[in-house]
């Protein structure tokens, strides 16, 4: 049997600087929330879900509710009156740093990304569906192919600045 001790000092150094790097690791996923947030605002602008599919257009019956109400019309998918939901997406890295989670604060936010049917929320006092007609999924979270290669990509710059001994 042969064995071999690694006395190497800037090799033992390296080992221990990657071994602390990954008890922590708040720092990548910080990167990643950031790079998450970036890509889920684009989608926005392309009109587009993670999967490359392009969103459905605006109903008219969405259109016509705003033009009866006098909102600002935006006929861009995911667009309403406020414009809140593109620009309110978030992300939140877990407590013990092991994962991120990027969403939105938005009541409605669930509904544009899932879709619900007519009538799915039950009806008005007036006896009305809520929401008064379907409305399709739209989806606006998730990991896209180019995301994820960003995502490795990062992952990999931060393993090699750990262990190069990089803060």
């Amino acid at each position: 049997m042969i064995s071999v001790d690694l006395t190497e000092d800037q090799i033992t150094a390296a080992l221990e600087r990657l071994s602390r790097s990954l008890t922590n690791l708040a720092p990548v996923m910080q990167d990643i929330g950031e790079l998450m947030v970036r890509s889920t605002k684009l989608r926005f602008t392309e009109g587009r879900a993670p999967d490359g599919n392009a969103w459905l257009p605006k109903s008219a019956t969405t259109i016509a509710a705003y033009q009866a109400r006098g909102d600002r019309i935006d006929f861009r998918p995911l667009f309403g009156p406020s414009g809140r939901l593109s620009s309110e997406i978030f992300y939140e890295v877990a407590a013990d740093g092991t994962s991120v989670e990027i969403g939105s604060n938005m009541i409605y936010a669930a509904v544009m990304q899932f879709g619900a049917a007519q009538g799915a929320f039950g009806t008005t006092a007036r006896g009305s569906p809520i929401p008064w007609g379907p409305i399709p999924a739209r989806p606006f979270l998730g990991i896209s192919e180019e995301d994820r290669g960003t995502i490795l990509a990062t992952i990999e710059e931060w393993l090699e600045t750990a262990v190069a001994g990089g803060d």
